[in-house]
C-alpha cells in the first residue's frame, strides 16, 4: 500500500493502514453517533469498490487521527467515477480544519491516480468549497429522490474531461 502524506499548517494527511482500522472506525463512530456509518466504511472496505489509496486520514502533530475522508468506486452511467462518503471528523476537532485537510488529500490522490469525476450527497454549503456544483446541471441524477443541491459534483480535469451525465450508481454497501 502506497502512503502518501501532506501537511497543511495544522493538519497532516497521509493514506489508512491496516493499523489504522479500528481508530477510522472510531472517528467514524464519534461523528455520526451511530454504527451505519462506520459499518457502511467496513462493509465498503470489503467491497470491489475500495481503493486503497483513496481512504485518507487528518492527524495532529503528535499523531492522533481524528479526521477520515472516502473516496470509492461509483459509476456515472456507465463512466466510471469516485463517491466521497463518507467523512467524518472527532467531535473535538470539528470546525478545525481537519475534515477539510483529508477531503482535499483524498481528491488530490484522486487526481494523481488519474481519475476524472467525483459525486457526493451532502449539505450544499459545505462541499462547494472543494469545488463541488449541483450534479443536476451536468444531468447527473439518484435512483432516489434526494434534494437537488444535494447531490454535487465534480470534474478533477474539467478542461479534459467535462462531467457525464446519467445516473449515479454507487458500490452495493451503499444500498442505493
Amino acid at each position: 500500500m502506497t502512503i502518501s502524506t501532506t501537511s497543511t499548517p495544522r493538519w497532516t494527511t497521509r493514506t489508512e493502514t491496516a493499523d489504522d482500522v479500528p481508530a477510522v472506525r472510531e472517528i467514524v463512530l464519534a461523528a455520526f453517533g451511530s454504527p451505519s456509518e462506520a459499518d457502511l466504511v467496513d462493509a465498503l472496505r470489503m467491497d470491489g469498490a475500495w481503493i486503497d489509496e483513496l481512504s485518507v486520514l487528518a492527524v495532529t502533530p503528535d499523531g492522533r487521527r481524528v479526521g477520515h475522508a472516502l473516496l470509492t468506486r461509483c459509476h456515472i452511467g456507465d463512466t466510471p467515477a469516485l463517491c466521497l462518503a463518507p467523512c467524518a471528523v472527532l467531535p473535538e476537532y470539528q470546525r478545525t480544519g481537519a475534515g477539510s485537510a483529508a477531503i482535499r488529500a483524498a481528491l488530490d490522490e484522486a487526481r494523481r491516480l488519474g481519475e476524472r469525476f467525483v459525486v457526493v450527497l451532502g449539505h450544499p454549503d459545505y462541499y462547494p468549497r472543494f469545488g463541488f456544483g449541483r450534479a443536476s446541471a451536468h444531468g447527473i441524477g439518484l435512483s432516489i429522490e434526494v434534494p437537488d443541491e444535494a447531490l454535487m459534483a465534480l470534474g478533477l480535469d474539467p478542461e479534459h474531461h467535462p462531467l457525464p451525465s446519467g445516473t449515479v450508481r454507487y458500490a452495493a454497501p451503499f444500498g442505493i
